[in-house]
């Protein structure tokens, strides 16, 4: 058996000090040492095997705050790990509070195709894992083909069609070796839910950011664009998922969703859930009233709805703990969950097949402040998210 930890980071804009990322936005040093202190402190506590990063700017601050969380962690190691002479030493108390340095592990970044000068830089993510990588992590933003949405008016004449070219922000996909087994992760960060205002030809703004001549239909229009935007992202990432999961590989998916659980883009990404009794259900091709699916039909369409399917960690934590929900972010006073580590069925308790499941799920949330507290301005220096870990386990009880 073999026990390993996987998490979601949304860092909030880790860049270097002096770098203006958005317009007028950028750390002085103080700051930035501050930040830098902050995330490595978070990331000690997580010690997870496996984590997802969200908005990086660039790959060398990144590498900073993980060569101080070792340094950290070697810190720990020696003030709460008692010396191999002591007779308590293999204790697994003890075992429990080392840290496991990131000296080897390996990290793969992916920069924004959107990337531009100072003051319109797009961020990242990255993806570190101490197991390493088989082959080389994918990056997934510029599409081959673009994506055509097209639609039908309600009088079956064309409605037209939404089509999508790059992601807004790059997709990585890693396959990580851990316990015998190769798992497909993907790390995510959807199209934020700030609208989507076109600025007009020679205007120093769009209309819609004048928020004192507040427009709300326009606003309501931007809203729309970046919903449809996120959702289309979402079916990328999900086309992606269904590819791994149709070659046979446990997949886990990990990142911001910006949107929760129950969004259309979340469903798009975690699949259809079945329905109770396909056998109640008129069939496609009825001829007559009563013609309905069979009950081997019915079988044979639920498991086919399952094995595409993936599954909340946070979900599968409630229904095991009987735990209140969790929340991992917080904007203009609302606290939800919009960071989400998913998982294929081949760590669903309830799978005969499955090759390991879920023990536990960590959510350190503790930090979040948004917007309308008072001490907003500095809350830049943190995170407005909370950080999620899955503690995962492969393999049966008695495997060593």
């Amino acid at each position: 058996m073999t026990r390993f930890t996987i998490a979601s980071f949304n860092v909030k804009n880790l860049i270097a000090a002096d770098q203006e990322y958005y317009r007028f936005e950028k750390y002085t040093p103080e700051e930035y040492a501050w930040k830098e202190a902050w995330l490595s402190e978070q990331l000690l506590t997580m010690n997870a095997d496996i984590v997802g990063f969200q908005e990086i700017f660039d790959e060398a601050p990144l590498r900073a705050v993980i060569a101080e969380t070792d340094a950290l962690g070697q810190a720990a190691n020696e003030a709460n790990i008692p010396d191999r002479t002591k007779r308590y030493a293999r204790k697994a108390i003890f075992r429990k509070l080392a840290f496991t340095p990131y000296t080897d592990a390996a990290l793969a970044f992916a920069p924004n195709a959107n990337d531009g000068g100072p003051g319109e830089r797009r961020p990242g993510v990255a993806i570190l894992s101490r197991f390493g990588f088989v082959g080389a992590p994918e990056v997934l933003q510029e599409l081959d083909e673009p994506l055509v949405i097209p639609f039908r008016d309600l009088d079956n004449s064309d409605g037209g069609s939404y089509s999508v070219k790059r992601l807004s922000r790059p997709i990585l996909k890693a396959r990580v070796p851990v316990g015998g087994q190769v798992i497909t992760v993907f790390n995510c960060h959807l199209k934020s839910k700030l609208g989507e205002f076109p600025r007009p030809a020679g205007a120093a703004f769009a209309p819609e950011a004048d928020l004192v001549n507040y427009d709300p239909a326009g606003r309501a229009m931007g809203s729309l664009r970046a919903g449809l935007r996120r959702m289309a992202e979402a079916w990328v990432l999900r086309a992606a998922i269904l590819e791994e999961l149709d070659a046979g590989n446990p997949v886990m998916v990990l990142g911001d969703f910006n949107d929760s659980e129950h969004a259309v883009s979340s469903e798009i990404i975690t699949g259809e859930i079945p329905f109770k009794n396909y056998a109640w259900m008129r069939r496609h091709d009825a001829q007559r009233a009563n013609d309905r699916y069979s009950d081997e039909e019915n079988e044979v369409i639920t498991d086919k709805v399952e094995a595409a399917r993936l599954h909340s960690a946070e979900k599968l934590f409630v229904r095991k703990s009987l735990r209140d929900m969790v929340y991992t972010s917080a904007f203009g006073g609302v606290f939800e969950s919009i960071d989400q580590i998913l998982m294929s069925r081949h760590f669903h308790p309830d799978d005969d097949t499955r090759i390991g499941e879920m023990e536990y799920f960590s959510a350190l949330n503790d930090h979040l402040t948004d917007g309308s507290h008072p001490e907003a301005p500095y809350n830049k220096l943190a995170s407005d998210h909370g950080q999620i870990i899955a503690h995962m386990r492969i393999g049966a009880d008695d495997e060593t």
